[in-house]
């Protein structure tokens, strides 16, 4: 009886180490890190760098209008520590929808007028475009 009762404990262990592994990994993947210099907006459409926009600096709310090639409008607020879209022309506004963002978790993207907004800290440099990398090799 003894002999049946170790290989259960066992497998019971290891159940709840990787429960306890993936329960650790989510919260890694799903809470942000907040970083002391702030976050920069980078603006990018057609995969081009329009602005940088340091969060940070910004004192009181101000918004501007992106006009793409298609010509597809999105004006775009920007507020002290966030950034969003407010309206735009394309036909199921789901960058609208997506609202302000704060952290890098997840950008801001108009599929129609080919525009990201996304997020990097501060502290941390623009990427270079002309850099090898996964997507490009």
């Amino acid at each position: 009886m003894h002999k049946t009762l170790q290989p259960k404990i066992i497998a019971v262990m290891t159940g709840a180490i990787l429960l306890l592994l993936c329960v650790i990994s989510l919260l890694c993947i799903l809470l942000p890190r907040r970083h002391a210099s702030g976050y920069v907006a980078d603006i990018y459409q057609e995969g081009k760098l329009l602005t940088s926009i340091p969060l940070v600096d910004v004192e009181t709310p101000y918004s501007f209008t992106v006009t793409g090639v298609s010509g597809c409008k999105n004006e775009i607020e920007v507020r002290p520590g966030s950034i969003g879209i407010l309206s735009a022309d394309c036909p199921d506004k789901l960058c609208v929808h997506q609202g302000f963002i704060s952290d890098s978790r997840l950008p801001v993207t108009c599929l129609p007028n080919r525009l990201v907004i996304q997020l990097r800290p501060a502290e941390q440099e623009l990427p270079n475009s002309s850099a090898i990398d996964i997507i490009t090799y």
